[in-house]
């Protein structure tokens, strides 16, 4: 224990008057006692100092860390307890069993740009001008700096900041994490289909750049080892940090196509697929398309490594973690759900979520309220003491009461969004897609693929029916006429309350700085 400075100085006092005679002492017996007063009053004062610096020491120390790992395109079905059979996930199904698996969690877009967006600003896309597509190579459009993320909400109230994996919020310095609130980016600015590689050639991309801060440090890494050394920065960052409260998010680039494993993994693949990837020219999407299955092994270990991590730290008790994807699959299973990526039936946006805190959230339970990424933002400022922007409308709800299985979902209602248009809304355990017109059996031969919409008006209960199959609209029209009360009303909100992206007016596309003492 650290002990008070005024010790020290009552030890000096008595030292220096031991030579004084008894005989004087007595004489001088009110001196004494008015100078004993002011060392009392001198040691109170110094007490609370210094009671006061180590009651803030402590308060700072029991602050939560918090833990974001989101994957890229991982479906609903892709870990083992959310019903998976194709794929191996022991660490995150261990993390369920210490945790609550919430299984009505929802990202704001259905594509990653949006979905990220949303996630770090608690707000619909379309609220912050980020609702159309993804950004690519050199685009103009990026966050709006002046928008608040969680990292800057967390900062505020003293927290380290850091990301290791993929942004995709904008490759300009003016949007790059660095400027968004994190102390700390390692990884990549964003997909990393994004280069020269693409299947569409048309697009002509430049060299994928890896970026350390807002510096490029390689060009066209080796995709093979991005899981890995995002996960070894995660690790690091955590025992680096382990006496400050923090923030981390780890958002890894698989498994977006193509899809890519470290060594370690890839010997798990059969032969036939290592051989045919062997003879690869470029990068052969399809037949990694193959080995979908044992990329989610590899982000199962990253899991593991940071849980264990966290453990070794001594921060296990002390950090919420929270495991999601940013959309529903390209390549993978969204299985009960119906829809994929970029669409907005179930699948393309209800994605898997875990999330674990020892201590804090109920062990092995489960939770099938409305919740969403954006909730994040808000319930990390109150579990922190952080205090959200007042001058901005900001989507998310804290949904720490659910989390702590005390309370229902503060949303009544959740918006589907299909780039700038509102597709369909969810209130409670109903669901109406707005359609084109009236549900007449088409809805059920509708293709419900990548980018999948309802051509019909329809209603389903996705509690009992979450592969949306059985349209409830003429059985109760009240359902649907409330719901569609909702749809005119918040669409209107977005309307009259939206805020612009962000813009530069000459984008250049990211490469190697060439150093001077080479030129």
């Amino acid at each position: 224990m650290r002990k008070s400075p005024v010790i020290n100085e009552i030890k000096a006092h008595r030292s220096s008057h031991q030579h004084v005679s008894r005989f004087r002492c007595r004489r001088s017996a009110t001196v004494c006692s008015i100078h004993l007063c002011r060392l009392l009053i001198a040691f109170l004062i110094a007490f609370c100092s210094w009671n006061s610096t180590n009651t803030h020491a402590v308060a700072e120390s029991t602050k939560p860390n918090f833990v974001v790992i989101l994957t890229d395109d991982q479906g609903y079905a892709d870990l083992g307890c959310f019903g998976g059979q194709h794929v191996h996930t022991p660490r995150i199904d261990q993390m369920a069993t210490e945790g609550m698996k919430l299984t009505s969690f929802y990202v704001a877009g259905s594509v990653c740009t949006p979905s990220r967006a949303a996630l770090m600003t608690g707000c619909y896309p379309k609220r912050i001008g980020l609702a159309n597509g993804v950004f690519l190579a050199a685009d103009n459009r990026g966050l709006n700096p002046d928008e608040v993320t969680i990292a800057e909400t967390l900062k505020a109230v003293g927290y380290t900041t850091g990301i290791f994996g993929k942004w995709h919020l904008g490759d300009q310095p003016e949007f790059l994490p660095t400027r968004q609130g994190f102390d700390e980016f390692f990884g990549l600015p964003y997909s990393h289909d994004i280069h020269p590689f693409h299947t569409n050639k048309r697009h002509n991309f430049p060299p994928l750049p890896l970026m350390e801060m807002e510096t490029v440090i390689e060009l066209n890494p080796n995709a093979d080892y991005l899981t890995k050394r995002i996960t070894e920065r995660a690790v690091d960052f955590i025992a680096r940090h382990k006496n400050h409260p923090f923030f981390l998010y780890v958002p890894h680039p698989i498994p977006h196509r193509p899809i890519h494993m470290s060594p370690r993994f890839m010997a798990t693949v059969p032969d036939s697929i290592r051989e045919k990837l062997k003879e690869e020219s470029g990068v052969d999407y399809f037949t990694r398309d193959k080995i979908y299955n044992y990329a989610i092994s590899e982000i199962d270990w990253s899991v593991g490594e940071i849980l264990d991590a966290l453990m070794t730290n001594g921060l296990d008790e002390n950090t919420l973690v929270i495991f999601t994807s940013d959309n529903g699959p390209s390549i993978g299973k969204a299985t009960p759900l119906t829809g994929a990526k970029g669409s907005s039936y179930e699948g393309g946006m209800r994605v898997p979520a875990v999330v674990r805190w020892p201590g804090q959230i109920p062990a092995d339970t489960s939770s099938n309220e409305l919740l969403t990424a954006m909730d994040l933002l808000p319930t990390f400022a109150k579990l922190s003491g952080a205090k959200p922007a007042t001058d901005r409308v900001i989507d998310g709800k804290n949904i720490w009461p659910v989390l702590a299985g005390q309370d229902a979902s503060p949303h009544e209602a959740f918006l589907y969004f299909k780039g700038d248009r509102l597709e369909a809304v969810r209130s409670g355990k109903w669901k109406l897609h707005i359609g084109k017109s009236q549900g007449n059996g088409r809805e059920r031969k509708a293709k419900r693929g990548m980018g999948s919409s309802s051509p019909v008006t329809a209603l389903y209960n996705v509690d009992t029916d979450m592969g949306e199959n059985d349209n409830r609209i003429d059985e109760f029209p009240e359902i649907a006429n409330r719901l569609r009360s909702y749809v005119n009303e918040l669409n209107e909100q977005l309307k009259n309350n939206t805020r612009p992206a962000g813009r530069v007016q000459k984008a250049t596309a990211l490469t190697l700085v060439e150093d001077d003492a080479t030129k």
